[in-house]
């Protein structure tokens, strides 16, 4: 089994150039200084451009700091419209967490907006300049969520935030294997992989709505939870590891939770096709984005009734 156990033992990247969200802080920065230490050119796509810049100051090696803010789909546009070369590896590390019912600038909830269609239509408008792999976050939470098509931004449901969360992270792993699908049937040699950092404390506050779990999270993370560069392995291995399109990266032991990066084993309900087909539908029509390349194959039907 393939394994990672430092950020030392991944390969050289001179030549090679890599954009991670959410690079200011936690497993974004983590993951970002350790390519940037192996010799790559780093983008850093970030909210807070001060605390970016801060970052990059640490860094080695040829490293920018742009604007990106997840919240706002003109914000994703305009970005991209600044690439203007290639990329080899993209990296959708930043992600958000909630504890009541928040919207995006263009209405979305907020979770849902962040965590999945935002990189979606990064993805999407990016995708015709990527040349190695599309590395998207996800968690552990999605294995007890569930995807509402007909409600996915909680409009007529009660509003429950861990399990908001979780359906985000759901629609990320179903996004990766419809996006390697369409990939593998242009005949594109890009490949999409997702990571999860496992327990990792990073600052990245845990918001259930549930008031002692969140209490009793904040004091025992910081103690018993693995830093961040531990919980950049995963992301490290999905970037540049000999792993196959549509693998699921997390830590090796304790069920996920701590421990080296390698591939591990994913729940059906993430990778069935139809749903990822269904959702793929929906986050186009939201998003306004669509794949660039044309299929070789016929793609399968696509329901939008939950737009």
């Amino acid at each position: 089994m393939l394994t990672l156990t430092s950020p030392s033992q991944i390969p050289d990247q001179s030549g090679r150039t890599v954009i991670v969200t959410g690079a200011g802080s936690g497993i974004g920065r983590a993951a970002a200084a350790a390519l940037a230490a192996k010799g790559a050119r780093l983008i850093l796509a970030v909210r807070d451009q001060d605390k970016g810049r801060a970052a990059a100051a640490e860094m080695s090696g040829t490293v920018e700091v742009r604007p990106l803010d997840l919240s706002s789909l003109a914000s994703v546009r305009q970005f991209a419209d600044g690439i203007d070369s290639t990329v080899d590896v993209l990296i959708n590390n930043a992600g958000t967490m909630t504890d009541s019912l928040q919207h995006t600038a263009d209405g979305f909830e907020l979770q849902f907006g962040v965590n999945h269609l935002a990189p979606f239509a990064l993805t999407n408008l990016l995708l015709d300049r990527i040349t190695d792999r599309v590395v998207s976050t996800s968690s552990t939470a999605y294995r007890t969520a569930q995807l509402d098509f007909d409600d996915p931004q909680w409009a007529r449901r009660p509003y429950k935030p861990f399990g908001a969360y979780g359906a985000s992270k759901l629609s990320v792993l179903l996004f990766t294997a419809e996006l390697q699908r369409r990939l593998s049937a242009a005949g594109s040699p890009v490949i999409a992989t997702t990571a999860h950092p496992g327990w990792a404390s990073t600052g990245f506050r845990i918001t259930s709505g549930n008031r002692l779990l969140d209490t009793l999270s904040a004091l025992v993370t910081p103690v018993l939870a693995q830093g961040p560069e531990a919980g950049a392995l995963p992301t490290l291995l999905a970037a540049v590891g000999d792993i196959p399109g549509g693998s699921f990266v997390g830590p090796s032991r304790f069920g996920g939770v701590r421990g080296p990066a390698a591939v591990g084993e994913i729940s059906p309900v993430a990778e069935d096709p139809d749903s990822a087909a269904r959702l793929w539908g929906l986050s186009e029509h939201l998003t306004g984005t669509r794949f660039p390349f044309a299929s070789t194959s016929p793609a399968p039907a696509t329901d939008i009734s939950g737009a």
